[in-house]
């Protein structure tokens, strides 16, 4: 799939407009926030950079390439590019962040669609540090901006590093960060989910795609679930799962796996239950997403073993669940959301 915003990220050094990357030495290093492998990193030598990344399908892409991933980096840097994301305030803490990361007379370089915030990203960059260059192409823009210590906002810099911080939401009853799945509030979807799943629920489950551990917390409290497997692919809302239910399921044992759960699973298990993802850093639906959890589940359950999907009513996931198990059924179906229940064959 092509990469726009990544094509674009690179352009200035393809044309020559910044050099880093065709002179120097090995021991002169890049740090990539938030890297994403695509066709324009095959013209990186692997030994020129170090990349930042805490989405597991990203991070294992880069990891097959040949380079050095790290979910978190420290250090100062001659050049430090970035792909900011989505969200407001997580987005400006990692330009904060690019920009701490640069040593003094070095440069960040960032990129983004103009229809994900471009225009808002070049203007985050240029109150933090100053722009010196952009170039537009791809329907994205490049923007850089040279680190000194007369154009860097310093005060600045360190009130947007704090924005993506975790934090008590909801009462204290969770801990919550910018950047993470409904971050400050309970989805709706999940909501209907822990409304409708049985109280007979038994054995070892899985929670695929947990979030900040809300699901988990709630099946948790069924009496005959002994385990609960959480899968998530995002380490910064693993982490704040880890945070929210370690020690407090009782006699539930939990495990936490850094994983896409597209992925071949850890173990069998009696039931699993997702509210999959839909979007994968843009606006567009990617039904793909919860097709590939649909199988995922199918691979991962014993014979007979039970799938509870909750998905937007819209989405096209019978015909996959049609394949791929014995039988489904809509259990609920409220406020434009269905909750599926899918049955494993016996054998």
């Amino acid at each position: 799939m092509k990469d726009s915003a990544l094509d674009t990220l690179l352009l200035p050094f393809e044309d020559g407009l910044l050099d880093f990357f065709k002179d120097g030495s090995a021991d002169q290093k890049a740090l990539f926030l938030r890297a994403r492998m695509g066709f324009a990193m095959n013209g990186i030598a692997k030994n020129r950079m170090i990349c930042q990344q805490t989405f597991a399908p990203d991070k294992d892409n880069l990891e097959r390439a040949g380079f050095t991933v790290s979910p978190q980096v420290d250090g100062q840097y001659p050049v430090v590019l970035l792909l900011p994301p989505r969200q407001r305030d997580e987005a400006r803490a990692l330009m904060a962040k690019a920009v701490k990361s640069a040593a003094q007379g070095g440069l960040v370089v960032a990129s983004a669609s103009n229809t994900e915030g471009a225009k808002t990203a070049e203007s985050d960059l240029t109150k933090l540090a100053g722009n010196t260059g952009k170039i537009s192409k791809n329907k994205c823009r490049v923007f850089w901006a040279e680190v000194t210590p007369e154009t860097v906002n310093h005060e600045l810099v360190e009130e947007w590093l704090k924005l993506d911080e975790s934090r008590e939401i909801m009462e204290g009853e969770f801990i919550s960060r910018p950047g993470v799945f409904a971050w400050d509030h309970l989805d709706k979807a999940s909501q209907l989910l822990v409304a409708t799943l049985p109280e007979k629920l038994a054995g070892r489950g899985a929670d695929l795609g947990c979030g900040f551990g809300y699901l988990t917390r709630e099946v948790a409290k069924r009496e005959k679930v002994k385990a609960i497997d959480l899968y998530e692919a995002e380490k910064r809302a693993l982490d704040l799962a880890e945070q929210n239910l370690k020690g407090k399921t009782g006699e539930v044992a939990l495990d936490f796996i850094w994983q896409d759960a597209t992925k071949k699973l850890a173990r069998t298990y009696d039931f699993i239950f997702t509210n999959p993802p839909f979007h994968a850093g843009g606006k567009q639906d990617r039904a793909d997403i919860g097709q590939e959890f649909i199988k995922s589940a199918a691979r991962g359950l014993r014979p007979s073993g039970h799938l509870w999907l909750v998905a937007n009513r819209h989405l096209p996931y019978e015909a996959t669940l049609d394949k791929v198990f014995a039988s489904y059924e809509i259990m609920a179906d409220q406020n434009g959301y269905k909750v599926i229940r899918a049955i494993k064959a016996n054998k």
